[in-house]
């Protein structure tokens, strides 16, 4: 799982992460060509891309050749769980039960008892 203060990446960062998942391993070049498919960038922004994701430890890289190489030390999965569990915390207080009521559409609040200062008031209102 990542191990930073926002566990979740930015766009592009995601972006090309969801390249190499798919690749497994991959060069700028092949990152760059897998993400022109949806938005074409420059290799030296999907260098600069990488070479942070390799700061932040969620890429490892090694020289082959006269280029680097770049893994992903984060699955799919775990990266997924970081999103939901910091979705949790940001909007739902943690609440996994929150969350799935959200998700079905029923509100919270119709389901808790009314106060009785609010059926005065919708009878002061008829």
């Amino acid at each position: 799982m990542p191990r930073h203060s926002r566990d979740v990446p930015p766009p592009l960062e995601l972006m090309c992460l969801r390249a190499l998942w798919s690749m497994e391993e991959g060069s700028v070049r092949a990152v760059q060509q897998a993400v022109a498919q949806t938005r074409p960038l420059a290799y030296t922004t999907i260098m600069t891309v990488l070479d942070r994701l390799v700061r932040k430890g969620i890429l490892v890289r090694r020289k082959v050749g006269r280029c680097f190489v770049y893994v992903p030390q984060s699955s799919r999965d775990s990266m997924r769980r970081a999103a939901v569990h910091e979705l949790l915390e940001g909007y739902f207080d943690g609440s996994e039960e929150e969350l799935i009521r959200f998700l079905r559409g029923t509100d919270a609040r119709a389901s808790a008892p009314r106060r009785e200062s609010e059926e005065r008031i919708d009878t002061v209102l008829l």
